[in-house]
C-alpha cells in the first residue's frame, strides 16, 4: 500500500514537471517560427479558461519597435465570420428572421437567379454566388469605400457557380450580405449590433469594427513580404470586408469569447448545436469543423491586408489556440496547429530556418513564364525589383527566395519549387514540392 502512494506520488511529481515546461516547449516552437521569418504577433495557449502560454513574438509597430504583447490588437480577417454566424442565430432567436429565410426575403435588390439562395447557404459557403476577392479587378478598388450593398452589385451581372446547396465553394460576398441581412433584420448597424449584443456582454472590450476614422490604442502595424523585406502593407477600406472580415481583437478577448462558447452563454442548446454542425467540406457556421490527430476541432483562419490570423478550438480538452499576425504572410495557420499538437501530448519537429542564398540578376531572368501543373491550374512567375513572385491561378502573390541556383522556397508555407533545365541550359519546366506530393509543371 505505502509502495503504492510512492509511485502515485511520482506520478504526481512527473506530471507537475511535465506541466512547467509545457508553456518553454511551446514558446520555443514559437520562438522558432519567428526567427525564420515567419511568424511575428501573439500567440495563446489555454485550457480550461487558464493561459498556459499568452506572449507577442516581434513587433507590433516595426517603426517604433514596439513589441507585440497579450494586449495588442490585431484585425482578425476571417475570424470574423464565426461572430457574424452568431449574430445571425441570435436574431434567429429574437424571430427577426429564420437560417432558412431565402435572402430575397431581406434582400429584395438581388437578382431573381438567386431566389433558391438561404441565409443557411450563406452561412455555410454553399450558395453558389461568386466570392467577390476573385474577382480579377479586386485589388485596384481596395482604397475605395464598398458597402455591402454595393459589394453584391459587382457579382449580379455572374450566373451563379453552382446550384444552391449542391457544393461548398468559399465566398466572401456571402457573409457581407450576412451583415446587410443582420443590420436589416436588427436595424442596427453592424458593428453596433455586435457591440450590444456579443463584445459589451462578454466584456471583450478591445475588440469591434474596425473604423478607420477612429484611432485605436494599442493597434497592430499591418505588414507584408516586399521584394526589399518587411514593408507596410497596402490599404483596405474596412467597408470592403464588412462582416467577412472588418473585426479586431486580442488573445485576451478571444479567452473570454471561447469561455462564452464552453458554456453556451449567447445563445439556446439547439442553435449552438446548429452554430458547430457541419455540412459540405466541414464548413459550420463560421467554423471548419475537423479531426486534427485524431481530436474534434473547431477552427477557422483569416487573411487580410497586413495580417494572419487562426483560432484553434479543441472542446473535449477545453482547449484553446490563438495565432494572431501581423504579417500578411505569416505561417499563422500552421503555428496555431503545431502548439495544439503539443498540447495534446504530440511530438511535433521546430522549424528549421532555411537559408537564402543571393543569385545574379541573369540568373533569375531566367524564370520567369507560366508554368502549367494542371489543366485548370497555372503557375505564373515574374520578377519584379530584383524578387521572383510567383502567383497561382486566381490566387495572390508569393515572393519565393533562393535557396540554390535552380531550387526556391516561399516563406508562408513549407513548400520548394525547383527550376528543371535542359542540356542546352534552357529552363523547361519547374516541380512543386509541397504537403509530400511532386508536382511538375510544363513551362508555357
Amino acid at each position: 500500500m505505502r509502495f503504492s502512494r510512492v509511485i502515485a506520488l511520482a506520478l504526481i511529481l512527473a506530471a507537475a514537471a511535465a506541466a512547467e515546461v509545457a508553456p518553454a516547449r511551446l514558446a520555443e516552437q514559437a520562438q522558432a517560427l519567428f526567427e525564420a521569418g515567419n511568424f511575428q504577433g501573439t500567440v495563446l495557449v489555454a485550457r480550461d479558461g487558464k493561459p498556459i502560454l499568452n506572449r507577442g513574438f516581434g513587433y507590433a509597430v516595426k517603426e517604433w519597435e514596439l513589441e507585440a504583447t497579450p494586449d495588442t490588437k490585431f484585425r482578425l480577417g476571417s475570424v470574423t465570420k464565426q461572430f457574424t454566424a452568431m449574430a445571425i442565430l441570435m436574431l434567429e432567436e429574437q424571430g427577426k428572421l429564420t437560417t432558412a429565410d431565402p435572402i430575397r426575403k431581406h434582400i429584395p435588390e438581388a437578382p431573381e437567379s438567386w431566389q433558391g439562395v438561404t441565409i443557411h447557404h450563406l452561412l455555410t459557403h454553399t450558395s453558389g454566388i461568386p466570392s467577390f476577392t476573385s474577382l480579377p479587378d479586386y485589388k485596384k478598388t481596395n482604397a475605395l469605400p464598398a458597402p455591402p450593398l454595393q459589394t453584391m452589385k459587382r457579382v449580379t451581372g455572374l450566373p451563379l457557380e453552382f446550384d444552391p446547396g449542391t457544393r461548398f465553394k468559399y465566398s466572401n460576398t456571402g457573409y457581407t450580405l450576412l451583415g446587410l441581412i443582420l443590420e436589416r433584420a436588427s436595424g442596427q448597424d453592424y458593428a453596433s449590433f455586435l457591440q450590444q449584443h456579443i463584445f459589451g456582454p462578454l466584456d471583450m472590450k478591445d475588440s469591434g469594427y474596425q473604423d478607420q476614422k477612429t484611432i485605436l490604442a494599442r493597434f497592430a502595424g499591418g505588414y507584408s513580404r516586399g521584394p526589399k523585406g518587411i514593408q507596410p502593407a497596402d490599404h483596405i477600406d474596412m467597408s470592403i470586408p464588412h462582416a467577412a472580415g472588418s473585426l479586431y481583437s486580442t488573445t485576451l478577448d478571444l479567452l473570454k469569447w471561447d469561455a462564452a462558447l464552453r458554456t453556451g452563454r449567447l445563445i439556446g442548446e439547439s442553435s449552438y448545436k446548429k452554430y458547430f454542425q457541419p455540412e459540405k467540406d466541414g464548413y459550420a457556421y463560421g467554423w471548419i469543423v475537423r479531426q486534427l490527430d485524431g481530436e474534434d476541432v473547431q477552427m477557422h483562419g483569416g487573411g487580410i491586408e497586413g495580417f494572419s490570423t487562426m483560432i484553434i478550438r479543441v472542446p473535449a480538452q477545453k482547449l484553446l489556440v490563438v495565432a494572431l499576425a501581423n504579417l500578411e504572410q505569416a505561417q499563422s495557420g500552421r503555428l496555431a496547429q503545431d502548439l495544439a499538437l503539443l498540447a495534446l501530448g504530440k511530438d511535433i519537429p521546430k522549424p528549421t530556418i532555411r537559408k537564402e542564398v543571393e543569385l545574379p540578376i541573369e540568373t533569375l531572368r531566367r524564370y520567369p513564364g507560366v508554368y502549367q501543373l494542371t489543366p485548370n491550374f497555372s503557375l505564373t512567375v515574374t520578377l519584379e525589383d530584383g524578387q521572383l513572385i510567383t502567383q497561382g491561378t486566381n490566387q495572390g502573390k508569393i515572393p519565393i527566395f533562393a535557396e540554390t541556383e535552380t531550387r526556391f522556397f516561399p516563406k508562408v508555407m513549407e513548400a520548394t519549387i525547383t527550376f528543371q533545365i535542359d542540356s542546352g541550359g534552357k529552363v523547361t519546366g519547374l516541380v512543386l514540392d509541397q504537403n509530400g506530393r511532386q508536382m511538375p509543371a510544363t513551362r508555357q
